[in-house]
């Protein structure tokens, strides 16, 4: 008999929380943002919890102007290399755009991560899609959609040939005959391409995973085409459980016709628990929340979604016919088109629809009890809807402190999730191999 499949958890870390008025809580922190020690807290509390990882976001811009909420992030990278000190066995994920990086740069830093973490490192691969990223960069407006995949695929091919460029063995260290490296097997690459010419080798060696963990977000049809050929986990955002389950068969589908394992993709959506001892109690946090949103912010973020001016709204009316119609965007469509469905399934306002993206952004959330939180989790996970979830807090460190205190007993005493760590490794808590090296070595 197999051994019964479990449950792969991610806390998807963010400042004070998830919730967008999440930092004007009294218990909460407005300057979580660049504490290193709340950062550190968050790490160590999700590791005592036994998560398979920690998730951090990123974009080389401004959240928003800054006047709503705090607008700016720690790289991720150094952060996760001080998280890595602080801890020893939970996973590390940062997101690093492809449109704004080289590849040898890139695969270098990633590489040194997963040295010095011993394994822990992941990557969530972004193409970014913010014209304000590009003004960052000293371009006029962000590359198209589909030439952002298209570089993004050409620096995976890259990358991965880096983390390869040293084999096995290549490392002699004879003191006695002073050799230190084989050269026969540190490889050079001589990549030209279309987008990047790259020499090679690495000048770091092979990373303890073979490649940092390969996660991807986009939820469009290049994102799902890309995911299907290089990711082995998914971050993904759904409001209902049939949208979910629908992309859950989807994004397998593609991965099997790509030639790979579908088992060997993760797919992870997105979860905002509110949770409380009643379900009233739930619902009274989740109001508390929503009170101190601030609407304008709310507007703003929704106009910057559909690229077009937050005068095109009015708060009390239904989105208008000029958005219903999904103009093409070069931006973030998998969303677009969430935000669209949401607002028509249930004829939402924008002044209810910006309350509704308040928490998480159009990820789902669920407010209740641990039972019935954990009720919905089992019930997406047993019914082909996810692999796991990424745990979204609305208010950090409380809400994932409830969530590993409440719910994940809950989720233990039904056999779906660990009691303890049994690898070392992030690639080891996912199930999933080292990639054999292109190199044979």
């Amino acid at each position: 008999m197999s051994a019964r499949r479990r449950l792969h958890l991610n806390a998807f870390l963010m400042e004070a929380g998830h919730h967008e008025a999440a930092w004007r809580l009294p218990r909460s922190s407005p300057r979580a943002d660049f504490d290193l020690r709340h950062w550190i807290e968050l790490a160590q509390l999700a590791e005592s919890a036994t998560f398979d990882s920690l998730f951090l976001a990123d974009g080389p811009a401004l959240i928003g102007t800054g006047e709503f909420r705090p607008p700016g992030q720690l790289e991720p990278l150094i952060l996760l290399t001080a998280l890595s000190q602080a801890t020893s066995r939970i996973g590390l994920i940062a997101t690093v755009s492809t449109t704004y990086n080289e590849p040898y740069n890139l695969a270098r830093r990633l590489a040194s991560v997963d040295h010095v973490s011993e394994g822990r490192a992941g990557w969530n691969i972004v193409t970014s899609a913010g014209a304000d990223e590009a003004a960052n960069f000293g371009r006029d407006d962000r590359p198209g959609h589909a030439e952002r995949y298209a570089r993004a695929d050409e620096f995976l091919e890259v990358a991965k040939a880096l983390w390869d460029s040293w084999e096995a063995g290549a490392v002699i260290a004879d003191r006695t005959t002073g050799r230190y490296a084989d050269p026969a097997r540190l490889h050079r690459l001589g990549h030209q391409g279309r987008y990047f010419k790259v020499a090679g080798p690495l000048n770091v060696e092979r990373p303890p995973q073979g490649y940092p963990l390969l996660v991807q977000a986009g939820s469009s049809e290049d994102g799902k085409d890309f995911a299907a050929r290089h990711a082995e986990a998914v971050f993904t955002a759904h409001t209902t459980y049939e949208r979910a389950a629908a992309f859950y068969a989807d994004i397998k589908a593609r991965t099997r016709a790509a030639g790979r394992d579908p088992n060997g993709l993760i797919v992870l959506p997105g979860i905002v628990p509110y949770i409380g001892s009643t379900e009233e109690e739930a619902r009274a946090l989740a109001r508390e929340f929503d009170e101190l949103r601030i609407p304008e912010y709310g507007l703003r973020q929704l106009a910057a979604v559909f690229e077009t001016e937050p005068s095109v709204f009015e708060l009390d009316e239904l989105l208008p016919d000029s958005i219903l119609a999904r103009p093409k965007l070069e931006g973030s469509q998998s969303r677009s088109d969430l935000i669209i469905d949401l607002a028509v399934r249930e004829r939402l306002t924008v002044r209810q629809i910006i309350s509704r993206l308040g928490g998480g952004r159009g990820h789902f959330e669920s407010v209740g009890t641990p039972e019935q939180i954990a009720d919905t989790i089992i019930a997406w996970f047993e019914g082909g809807a996810a692999d796991g979830f990424n745990i979204m807090a609305p208010a950090l460190p409380s809400g994932l402190a409830a969530f590993a205190e409440h719910v994940l007993p809950i989720l233990r005493g039904k056999g779906l999730f660990r009691e303890e760590y049994e690898g070392t490794t992030l690639r080891e808590h996912y199930g999933l191999q080292v990639p054999a090296n292109q190199f044979h070595g």
